[in-house]
């Protein structure tokens, strides 16, 4: 989308350069581009090369893991991705192996058993790297628990992001060390689901966009507590680059995430949690780099209690 086409239409021009400049302005300080399959992961790892504060993924989301099997040689298409990723970090810009993991509710997609097989086979991927994973669950809480018990001594840690399972799968996936969950706007569509954010500890948690998909909607119970709202959004058949396109989510209103995750848990210091919550993604996916400025926000808030 990002590119201009929708569904194989071309409705616009590319305008990443502008998605991105609307993101910084914005105060988004780091991008994590996801890659879903081998080529997928190629193109992140090529965008990420293009600015020094994208980085990018590695790995076959779940509903694509077909791929390993249609390659014709599934060993061989592990071994790619895992030359890409070590070449990623050469590079300083491969921070994760994702997004991997499990899907049931898209099962057309995939099959569960080819699902499993290769989820399985990517904490071979974390091993290798020595990277923490990014994981996509779906409806599919007790077969992904029990493959990750199984590998626990092979990833350092990571986070499930788009979380929308319910509490108890949350508590689950919190039970294992250094696992962190994610929310962006379809975590909010419910009532239920706002509960379920409201008693995720701050310090286990993360927040994203999952741009270009993920928007909080009018229609999603999150939209009350959305503070900040963007000057002007239009269809993209009447592209504007000074406008959002509807229905298309940019990184730059991941402050809407920050916002209903503090409305929805009563907090009224949104700087502190924005801290906290970033330096929770920085000790995962940049160990060797936590923000200083983010330090140093979190120490003089603890010195003040």
């Amino acid at each position: 989308m990002f590119k201009g086409i929708y569904n194989g239409k071309q409705h616009h021009v590319s305008d990443i350069a502008t998605v991105l400049s609307r993101a910084w302005n914005a105060g988004v300080d780091r991008i994590i581009v996801t890659g879903g399959s081998l080529e997928e992961s190629k193109e992140a790892l090529a965008i990420a090369e293009t600015d020094g504060r994208l980085f990018c993924t590695v790995g076959v989301h779940p509903t694509r893991c077909k791929e390993f099997e249609e390659s014709g040689d599934p060993e061989k298409h592990f071994q790619a991705l895992l030359a890409l990723a070590k070449e990623g970090i050469q590079k300083g810009k491969v921070v994760a192996i994702g997004e991997s993991g499990l899907d049931y509710d898209r099962l057309h997609f995939c099959p569960a058993e080819i699902q499993k097989k290769y989820f399985e086979k990517q904490f071979e991927l974390a091993h290798a790297t020595k990277l923490p994973m990014f994981l996509h669950m779906r409806a599919a809480a007790g077969d992904f628990c029990e493959i990750m018990e199984r590998n626990i001594n092979k990833f350092t840690g990571g986070v499930t992001h788009s979380f929308t399972d319910t509490a108890e799968d949350c508590d689950k996936l919190l039970s294992f060390h250094n696992m962190y969950i994610g929310v962006n706007g379809c975590s909010l569509k419910t009532v239920e689901n706002l509960d379920v954010v409201r008693g995720i500890p701050i310090e286990r948690m993360m927040i994203e966009t999952d741009s270009p998909y993920c928007e909080i909607k009018s229609t999603h119970a999150g939209i009350n507590l959305v503070k900040s709202k963007w000057p002007s959004s239009k269809k993209k058949e009447k592209y504007d680059q000074e406008s959002l396109v509807k229905g298309r989510n940019e990184p730059c209103l991941v402050r809407q995430i920050l916002e209903v995750v503090a409305g929805c848990k009563g907090i009224s210091d949104i700087d502190q949690l924005s801290a906290t919550l970033y330096q929770n993604t920085c000790r995962v996916f940049f160990p060797h780099d936590l923000d200083a400025a983010a330090d140093a926000l979190l120490a003089g808030r603890h010195e003040s209690e």
